[in-house]
């Protein structure tokens, strides 16, 4: 299995990475490393696939996974736990504890002060990005905070509704950048990057870095909710080493 390292300048005790499809346990439509266990899949066989990559990834704990709904929820963790957190972001100043954000289109979010004290995971789906998790993860944060921007639906395949244009430009007039129009009339194509790009920069993080992976388009590496709707999700972690 690939791992998609990110391509940022964070402390080097800072370990991060997102997960791809591969070839590992699961079979059918969720071929491959299929890490959600709530999009249908056998169970076993993704706590096989969560089992496998935790040591595959030489994480110091098991992952803390989160039940994401789109909310502006983000918890903090003191220690690594098995229970099943209702958030769509994690934040911690604990060495050895996994802060995770499962995907499967969505915009994972990895941030980290500079000093490398503190780290958080954020699951940004366009609900979630427009009514401020972005802004409720990096308060949290002591010092100059950086973020890194994992693989995720990109600007040519991400058609929304009139709404979703409406949900970002009355918070951000300058998020209609972000938006191209489409020839039938209520349609646009969004580009989250630039949207979480203008949020960070509100709140002052100016080290912005992407991997410009787009989830849609890659089939072989990826799952993709809009491409596929039934699928399995990658995820994207972050932790403090020991």
């Amino acid at each position: 299995m690939e791992m998609i390292i990110p391509n940022w300048p964070a402390a080097k005790h800072i370990k991060a990475f997102s997960s791809t499809r591969g070839e590992v346990f699961s079979v059918g439509v969720y071929q491959g490393l299929n890490l959600g266990t709530h999009v249908g899949d056998d169970y076993a066989i993704v706590e096989k696939n969560r089992h496998w990559l935790a040591q595959k990834a030489s994480m110091p704990s098991a992952p803390v996974w989160l039940n994401q709904t789109h909310s502006t929820v983000v918890v903090n963790l003191d220690a690594p736990t098995n229970e099943v957190l209702d958030a769509d972001g994690a934040f911690t100043e604990h060495q050895g504890v996994v802060c995770s954000a499962m995907t499967a289109d969505c915009l994972p979010v990895l941030l980290t002060n500079v000093s490398g004290t503190q780290v958080a995971a954020v699951h940004a789906g366009w609900r979630g990005l427009a009514h401020g998790i972005i802004e409720n993860a990096v308060e949290k944060f002591e010092g100059e905070v950086m973020a890194w921007i994992g693989p995720a639906i990109g600007p040519r395949a991400f058609e929304v509704g009139q709404d979703v244009v409406e949900a970002f430009t009355c918070i951000e007039p300058r998020a209609i950048d972000a938006f191209e129009p489409r020839t039938q009339q209520g349609k646009w194509l969004a580009d989250m990057n630039l949207l979480v790009t203008q949020r960070l920069r509100r709140v002052g993080v100016e080290q912005i870095f992407y991997s410009n992976l787009c989830t849609y388009s890659d089939s072989e590496r990826f799952y993709s909710y809009r491409r596929d709707g039934i699928t399995g999700r990658q995820a994207t972690f972050i932790w403090i080493e020991k």
